[in-house]
């Protein structure tokens, strides 16, 4: 996309409760981004991890203090156990962008009404979308709620799936990837340069499938 990112991922270093291993990685994210002339405020996405539902919920609760006003991100975060190589709580993977001029900011757009995450965010015309998930009996019908909100998200932003770069998708480990794809594709026809695949064993709620994550260009 012609842009400089920089992207951090680590696990906590084990002992203490999640939420102070979560204020850990977040400072030591803030010295590297510093290291590279960046800030938490250049940050674009995030990804926490949890070990266990109080983990995740506790991680998330400091990752919603630690990225506040211009250092929002688009986010998500997911209860996966087999994530971690080590005996930490929390892990975090967190993508800044240098924009390529200054004085260029990120304009923030919430849901409405607003929740913990932001619907999505515009930086120096790259649209990131927070991860859309949604809690419905089926995976089949959880598409069919997830991809017309991110469409209208999209169209929103200025943007369109014929602009999208990369779809990431957190799949519960119950499901198929060849349905989540099958599913997919009878509604996007676009085609996508990258998509991915992750499987998770939890969400920020019981009963959710699949989180997808979207990045476009304008």
């Amino acid at each position: 996309m012609g842009k400089e990112f920089v992207a951090l991922s680590a696990e906590a270093r084990s002992g203490g409760t999640a939420a102070e291993q979560a204020r850990q990685l977040f400072r030591s994210f803030s010295e590297e981004l510093k290291s590279a002339g960046l800030s938490l405020d250049n940050t674009v996405r995030t990804r926490l991890w949890g070990r266990d539902r109080q983990s995740r919920n506790l991680g998330s609760e400091e990752r919603t203090r630690a990225l506040s006003g211009n250092a929002r991100s688009a986010s998500s975060s997911y209860i996966a156990p087999v994530h971690f190589d080590s005996d930490a709580l929390v892990g975090l993977d967190l993508l800044a962008m240098r924009p390529s001029r200054p004085g260029i900011e990120k304009i923030l757009k919430e849901y409405e009404p607003p929740i913990t995450p932001l619907r999505y965010l515009i930086y120096d015309s790259v649209v990131f979308l927070s991860g859309v998930t949604a809690v419905l009996p089926t995976l089949d019908n959880q598409l069919a709620d997830i991809l017309p909100r991110i469409s209208g998200s999209l169209t929103d932003a200025g943007t369109s799936w014929e602009r999208v770069v990369k779809v990431s998708f957190y799949l519960h480990r119950s499901q198929k990837p060849e349905t989540l794809t099958a599913l997919f594709r009878k509604t996007v026809k676009a085609g996508i340069p990258q998509m991915d695949y992750s499987f998770v064993d939890g969400y920020s709620a019981e009963g959710k499938l699949v989180e997808i994550e979207v990045t476009a260009t304008k």
